[in-house]
């Protein structure tokens, strides 16, 4: 990832962030559907994942308590937020509403 987190949540272009853990059964659980919401939808949206082990005080500072934790911004401002693990169609809806 380049540039601060800062820089990439300011992006026109929704960006998709994905706090997981290599621990996590769940995340593994939904790396899949997220490089199939990536194939299907390239072009309206950026998937970033981001270990939480490795990054905490980012994790702390958006208060991320469990894993999987998917968060949508769009120009810096956080749109929706939610954890645990979703179906591609559900996050196919979810994405297409800011896109």
């Amino acid at each position: 990832m380049t540039g601060t987190f800062e820089e990439l949540i300011a992006s026109e272009k929704p960006i998709l962030i994905d706090f997981f853990a290599e621990w996590c059964g769940p995340c593994k659980v939904l790396s899949p559907t997220l490089q199939q919401l990536a194939q299907e939808e390239g072009e309206n949206l950026k998937i970033v994942k981001i270990d939480v082990d490795k990054n905490p005080k980012l994790a702390s500072k958006y208060k991320v308590s469990g894993v999987p934790t998917l968060m949508l911004f769009k120009k810096s401002e956080l749109k929706w937020r939610q954890s645990g693990v979703l179906s591609l169609p559900q996050l196919k809806s979810i994405v297409q509403k800011f896109a």
